[in-house]
């Protein structure tokens, strides 16, 4: 089940909601997981299991490794390998098992077979959340959840179940033992999800359409500019799929009493790929930071370079099983080193700040061909077609302008900090939030009445972050 579908909208929402404030205070955490469950079974009832099995994994281990809080370093360290063991095999054997066979086939000409897993839909995202609770224990930063219901809440909560944002334990451990539901976080979560629902219906459905042509045609008869049109595409497309999704999730969340963390701070505006990486996907960019960057040694100790390529190289894996993520990767990763060895110099600080932003778009650009073809010889194949290597002509760049030069404005104004720098201003003028707070429900209203007119009407609703 996605949100932008009719059956969450009219059906499982307005039932969650409606059943969620009938019900008495102590019931409603076990009436939120009873439905989580529902929602995620929906769309993949034979892979419940698989996580209601890593939840128990996890929270067992995570009270074992408390209970040996006295015991010896290496016990507790025992059973935190044990965990990882756990949680990584999981992922292992349904993400990325046939990609290794396939890979030591090649290598080898063995002829193992391949066992064509299905992959369980948020599967990285649920089993990155059950490890950092059990990290989180054992480096002190939360305290163990003896309610093993507690602990299922946690990672199967509806809103941020299959897509993300990454939500840390100790982030929502308080509201999820004691939360207080208001009406001004309901109106500002119902206001969220709208904005959330504009980005993806609208906005992203809407560059998909440019960028599953473009990456559709045949390399012989991709010409340059409609090359460069679909990659623009897919820039906008992921970005407003993601974020908007991450709006929704907010949203949802705010609804219920939780408030989850940012994930996305306006990242097309950055001027290096190095900011780029702090505004984008900031949950699973801060989970690498903590929990491998760091205690891999950081800039501290150890290589710093090998630091960030290793990091990246898993950033590149986690999303998917295939060489081309892990290209993705690393062209991130790469830039991010070429970066840090220049800081400081004055031939970069000198730069005005738009050959900046230019030059992160760049590689942000072509770094999204990767992560979108279908494996790495096809990306390489787009990325000469971007070249001019097919030698076609330029009639479909024009008409793509023609038919989505709108869409890219829009595009272009809405991934603006314009909405954050409004309300700076309202902080300043009481005039001006005395209208705005009179505005702004009118104006959430309308979008998320267009936003179910295009869901009702639409047949097109890809979600890139369902693979992952």
């Amino acid at each position: 089940m996605v949100f932008s579908s009719t059956i969450f909208l009219f059906f499982f929402l307005p039932a969650v909601l409606l059943g969620y404030y009938l019900i008495r205070a102590e019931l409603r955490n076990a009436f939120l997981l009873v439905m989580s469950l529902l929602f995620y079974a929906v769309g993949e009832p034979r892979f419940v299991f698989v996580m209601m099995a890593s939840i128990a994994a996890n929270y067992l281990l995570g009270l074992c490794i408390w209970r040996a809080r006295d015991a010896g370093l290496w016990v507790r360290r025992a059973l935190l390998i044990a965990t990882m063991a756990v949680d990584l095999g999981i992922l292992f054997y349904y993400k990325y098992y046939d990609f290794t066979i396939a890979n030591i086939d090649r290598l080898t000409g063995a002829g193992l077979p391949l066992r064509h897993i299905a992959l369980p839909i948020g599967i990285s995202f649920f089993t990155f959340q059950g490890m950092s609770y059990v990290l989180d224990v054992y480096m002190g930063k939360s305290e163990v959840q003896k309610d093993p219901l507690n602990v299922a809440l946690y990672v199967a909560l509806f809103p941020q179940l299959i897509a993300g944002p990454i939500v840390r334990y100790s982030d929502v451990a308080r509201e999820i033992m004691s939360r207080k539901e208001t009406l001004d976080d309901f109106a500002s979560g119902v206001q969220r999800f709208a904005v959330g629902l504009v980005k993806k219906v609208i906005l992203s459905n809407q560059f998909a359409l440019l960028a599953d042509q473009a990456f559709g045609t045949a390399p012989e008869s991709l010409g340059a500019g409609l090359a460069w049109l679909g990659a623009m595409a897919y820039t906008f497309q992921i970005y407003f799929d993601f974020s908007g999704y991450s709006d929704m999730a907010i949203g949802l969340g705010r609804m219920f009493g939780f408030h989850f963390q940012e994930n996305f701070d306006y990242p097309y505006t950055s001027d290096s790929v190095t900011v780029f990486w702090r505004k984008w996907h900031i949950s699973l960019s801060s989970w690498f930071r903590d929990y491998v960057y760091i205690p891999m040694g950081g800039n501290r100790r150890g290589n710093v370079y090998l630091h960030l390529l290793a990091v990246f190289f898993l950033t590149g894996l986690w999303h998917g099983a295939s060489w081309n993520f892990v290209v993705w990767g690393l062209w991130h990763g790469a830039f991010l080193i070429g970066e840090r060895l220049l800081r400081g110099r004055s031939t970069t600080a000198s730069l005005p700040l738009a050959v900046r932003w230019i030059y992160t778009m760049l590689v942000v650009v072509v770094g999204w061909v990767f992560f979108r073809a279908a494996d790495l010889s096809a990306a390489l194949e787009y990325l000469k077609c971007m070249a001019g290597a097919s030698g076609a002509g330029g009639t479909e760049a024009l008409y793509a302008i023609q038919d989505y030069g709108v869409t890219f404005a829009v595009g272009a104004v809405a991934m603006l900090p314009l909405a954050k720098g409004y309300r700076r201003s309202c902080g300043r003028n009481e005039a001006l939030s005395n209208v705005s707070r009179f505005l702004e429900p009118l104006a959430c209203g309308a979008l998320l009445l267009v936003g179910i007119a295009y869901t009702v009407s639409s047949t097109y609703d890809p979600f890139i972050y369902f693979n992952f």
